[in-house]
């Protein structure tokens, strides 16, 4: 998610290379998009008109936090249509660009046992950077959380933090 968010921090920055400089992410939000739906359809009919409008934008790449959860999302009992069936159209057409974010854990267990959904992804696998990288990449987002906030962190503030993710984050 963290590397997402870069991206389109970069993206907003003009910090990418030519071909990404139209380019606009938009996250989806699943749990917005399934609250208040009731009746069978509903949820069908929000998801196409998000997919609608953003096939509509030819710089427009979805993102989707936790990716694992649209394998079911949706679904009514017995039915066959949840989120990732109504994705894979447009994905397969390349009329939709999309990026995902979810642990190994979950891809295995979920969205890798949908074989024509994970088919549409090229599966890129990041690991947990070290003290050291966290540390330097808190020291490269120190400006714009610095300027956002209006405070200033030291350097041994971000070593600290560094230290006790390393230590109580998992």
């Amino acid at each position: 998610t963290a590397i997402v968010e870069g991206f389109a921090l970069r993206v907003h920055e003009a910090r990418v290379p030519e071909a990404l400089r139209d380019v606009q992410v938009y996250a989806l939000d699943m749990g917005a998009l399934l609250a208040g739906t009731k009746f069978r359809g509903e949820f069908e009919a929000r998801l196409k008109a998000v997919i609608g409008a953003l096939k509509a934008r030819p710089g427009a790449i979805l993102f989707i936090d936790e990716i694992h959860t649209v394998v079911g999302a949706g679904a009514t009992h017995g039915g066959s249509l949840d989120a990732s069936n109504i994705l894979k159209p447009a994905l397969a057409s390349g009329e939709l660009r999309c990026m995902g974010a979810t642990t190994y854990q979950d891809y295995k267990s979920h969205f890798e046992r949908d074989r024509a959904l994970a088919r549409r992804f090229q599966k890129i696998e990041i690991g947990e950077p070290s003290v050291e990288e966290t540390h330097a990449i808190l020291r490269g987002l120190r400006t714009h959380y610095e300027g956002h906030h209006h405070v200033t962190y030291t350097d041994r503030a971000l070593r600290a933090a560094a230290d006790l993710a390393a230590k109580h984050v998992h």
